[in-house]
């Protein structure tokens, strides 16, 4: 497997989903953007090309993960590490606190060296709340609040792209691209969520780690193992999960808005003794068509 770094530099605020709708996130999971992509793809009939693709592990992608200028956060571990200063209950409650950290520092993190206020997700960015107005037929316009995240300077998302050849890679960046014009996460239709998109240089560290082997190997996207896969997956794991949901945005699936089944999966940062495959699952109910979600892993040795 071949890897590229994508960054997204944000023209607009974004809003990814928190459970409110008055607040917003400034991540995005791989469920996310892939949903984003199929979308795209359904409009040039490549639909069936990308889940083919990604069924048979021939292309994958990371979650939206931090960079700041020059520097890749990647998530904290989700490992017990206990501090240089074990005394300092201080230094204990920033380390338990911090979520990202630069790949070049991920040694010095390990090994309890990490300096805990030299934390570059500082002054990442700012919340601020938009009112919007919903219009219902005849009926008066409704104010609501809705959250956005606005990227600081020299601060946006990547994702990582793993690939097997050039086709898949082409299809990817071209997937990619369609959706930098019409946005990912919420309130698209309300301007957000627009970036350009560039291709990363990203130093040796994060490319060297990538399917790397190592004691663990950690999450880089939310992923759910198969079946057959989930025993020897958590055996000896330290892991996270969390719950994917949401609604169905197709005006087809349906003739009213739906939701879409829930799904529990691994979170980004959490740590396996051994690799897995995951899968696309599909979370419709009792619509027209299937509804997937993506929870196929991408790797990083730690």
């Amino acid at each position: 497997m071949k890897y590229e770094i994508y960054k997204l530099k944000f023209t607009t605020g974004v809003h990814f989903g928190s459970g409110m709708l008055n607040d917003s996130g400034y991540t995005f999971q791989a469920d996310t953007l892939f949903s984003a992509m199929y979308i795209e793809a359904l409009k040039g009939g490549l639909e069936q090309q990308l889940y083919q693709m990604v069924c048979s592990g021939r292309l994958l992608f990371s979650d939206g993960l931090p960079y700041v200028e020059d520097l890749y956060m990647i998530p904290k571990p989700v490992l017990y590490i206990e501090p240089r200063d074990r005394g300092n209950s201080g230094d204990k409650k920033k380390y338990k606190k911090l979520k990202y950290l630069p790949t070049d520092q991920l040694d010095a993190y390990l090994a309890g060296n990490l300096e805990p206020d030299q934390d570059p997700m500082k002054d990442f960015g700012h919340f601020s709340q938009r009112t919007m107005a919903a219009v219902r037929r005849e009926e008066e316009a409704l104010p609501y609040q809705v959250g956005i995240f606005y990227y600081g300077e020299g601060r946006g998302l990547y994702v990582i792209v793993g690939y097997e050849g050039q086709e898949q890679l082409e299809l990817a960046e071209n997937l990619l691209d369609a959706v930098s014009h019409v946005g990912i996460g919420g309130k698209k239709s309300g301007g957000l969520g627009k970036f350009i998109l560039e291709r990363g240089k990203p130093g040796g560290k994060l490319k060297e780690r990538l399917g790397q082997t190592g004691d663990h190997q950690m999450l880089l996207s939310c992923a759910l193992p198969r079946k057959e896969e989930m025993e020897s997956a958590v055996e000896g794991a330290s892991y996270l999960l969390e719950k994917r949901s949401g609604f169905v945005t197709s005006e087809t699936y349906a003739p009213e808005l739906r939701k879409k089944k829930d799904l529990y999966v691994f979170s980004a940062g959490s740590c396996f003794r051994k690799t897995f495959r995951g899968g696309i699952y599909d979370v419709s109910e009792g619509g027209s068509h299937p509804v997937y979600r993506y929870a196929v892993p991408v790797f990083m040795g730690v």
